[in-house]
């Protein structure tokens, strides 16, 4: 049974806004690289000729810039293997801490690049903070998710995304020659995530740690209920919570190894459905859209195309923020079909409008509404719901695992694309976005037919769901058909 409406405390308000600092410092160094690009290519030539009084071959800086911009990805890959230990030996908040100090180190080493004259130091510098991307983006869901009361868990959850959208702006602003996008500011402008770390030291330990953490996992029923009473505020509901974490741990195991969630038939079901979401998400065009679209509005023609890029991140934040108003309304199913239907529409129109536009050139501004369209799908729904869905499916000892495959399956979704989008445009040229508009209506099919609404529901109603059977029922509880 799900709880009743739950109230905003300035705790549990404090604990969300403190946690999602770490996506805001992501988003930011997704977005500022691409506008000062030309620039740090320069101090990379500028570096191998002092070295070597010669200017560096065309081929080494393209793979020097590539590798410095992928390498982040890569990163993130390596840092989700680690979710799982962190989140469980140390708790999802103190987790979140340490894991902060990769983006402190990696954003100094970035800084002090430019004063050191080594490129080495920039790339390493974006490994660190890769590894940092990969944990944080698991950590957070899964402490939001944790500390948000039933009726506001999915709102709350989206809240990381709007923050992760947020950075991506604030970093394309910050990136514009006109800002610090500059030959003697670009260094300084890549140690401003500086900023929402420190933020983040001094707001997080002040907040609760996970109360299902401690009951669950360390078996602390007087520590949690005094995070309970801090989140909540009102008795009603700390007794009614504390009681159905009674109840899931008492159908949960207090272990579980990586062998037993990929193993676990009870698992089956929630791992396909995670898997098809999260690549579905990543594979659907829109991180292509992100990563290429200043090459796009050029290809087209536009003069300002990296304001029309600042358009994208616009949309980009506008969107993420109605998904957060939509989540606990619609639902998590109903915008995740809405989503996966739209990219297919959109890209398929891209196919269309790309193949012509060198005979109409008028469509470029359709071009351009097609992509603010394609964002806004994406966010609405895929984007958002695909990093945090895994965490309402799994009981407690499966979450940090899932949450550790989620990040898998986003950054290396995201790393496939950046590898394999240029060489595919120039492969099959329009007809790529064919590709994304399979990939799009593919996972709407497995999303419409697999999928169970979450909304509004308990972490042990959903998970009995799938401990009944190994699939799921025709109908669950609110009455979504899931199963044919």
């Amino acid at each position: 049974m799900a709880s009743k409406e739950s109230q905003m405390t300035a705790t549990l308000l404090t604990s969300i806004l403190a946690a999602v600092f770490g996506s805001l410092q992501i988003g930011y160094h997704t977005g500022n690289v691409n506008a000062p690009a030309r620039i740090i290519e320069e101090f990379f030539n500028h570096t191998w000729w002092s070295r070597h009084n010669q200017s560096m071959p065309d081929h080494s800086l393209t793979f020097l810039w590539s590798l410095s911009v992928s390498i982040k990805d890569f990163g993130a890959l390596l840092g989700s293997l680690g979710v799982k230990c962190l989140a469980d030996t140390f708790g999802r908040r103190n987790s979140i801490l340490i894991v902060n100090a990769l983006s402190v180190v990696g954003a100094c080493l970035m800084f002090a690049s430019k004063a050191n004259e080594s490129f080495e130091m920039l790339i390493v510098g974006r490994l660190v903070f890769g590894l940092f991307c990969g944990l944080v983006m698991s950590l957070n869901p899964l402490y939001i998710q944790e500390v948000s009361p039933t009726n506001l868990r999915g709102a709350f959850a989206t809240l990381n995304q709007v923050s992760f959208a947020t950075g991506i702006l604030l970093g394309m602003v910050a990136g514009l020659e006109t800002v610090l996008g500059t030959k003697e500011l670009w260094a300084m402008m890549l140690s401003l995530s500086l900023i929402p770390a420190l933020l983040q030291y001094l707001a997080l330990p002040f907040c609760p740690e996970s109360p299902r953490y401690l009951l669950i996992n360390r078996g602390q029923e007087s520590q949690a209920e005094t995070a309970l009473w801090r989140l909540r505020g009102l008795s009603d509901e700390v007794f009614t919570e504390l009681e159905e974490m009674k109840q899931e741990a008492a159908h949960t195991q207090s272990a579980l190894t990586v062998k037993e969630f990929f193993t676990k038939r009870s698992y089956r079901q929630p791992i396909i459905i995670v898997l098809i979401v999260n690549l579905g998400s990543q594979l659907a065009g829109f991180n292509a859209i992100i990563n290429y679209s200043t090459k796009m509005f050029d290809k087209a023609n536009f003069d300002e195309a990296k304001y029309l890029t600042l358009g994208v991140g616009a949309v980009n934040v506008a969107f993420t923020l109605v998904a957060f108003f939509l989540m606990e309304r619609a639902g998590r199913r109903k915008l995740l079909l809405t989503g996966f239907l739209c990219l297919a529409v959109c890209n398929l129109s891209m196919t269309v409008i790309d193949s012509v536009l060198f005979l109409v050139p008028e469509l470029r501004n359709l071009q351009v509404l097609v992509v603010f369209f394609l964002i806004s799908a994406y966010e609405v729904g895929p984007g958002p719901i695909s990093w945090f869905i895994a965490a309402e499916l799994f009981d407690q000892p499966a979450r940090p695992i899932a949450m550790a495959f989620t990040s898998m399956l986003n950054w290396g979704g995201k790393f496939m694309l950046a590898l394999l989008f240029p060489p595919l445009l120039k492969l099959c040229g329009a007809y790529v976005y064919l590709l994304f508009t399979t990939v799009a209506l593919t996972a709407f099919s497995f999303t419409w037919r697999r999928l169970p609404e979450t909304k509004g529901r308990t972490f042990d109603d959903i998970a009995a769901e799938f401990r009944e059977s190994e699939g799921i029922p025709l109908h669950n509880k609110t009455g979504f058909n899931t199963f044919p």
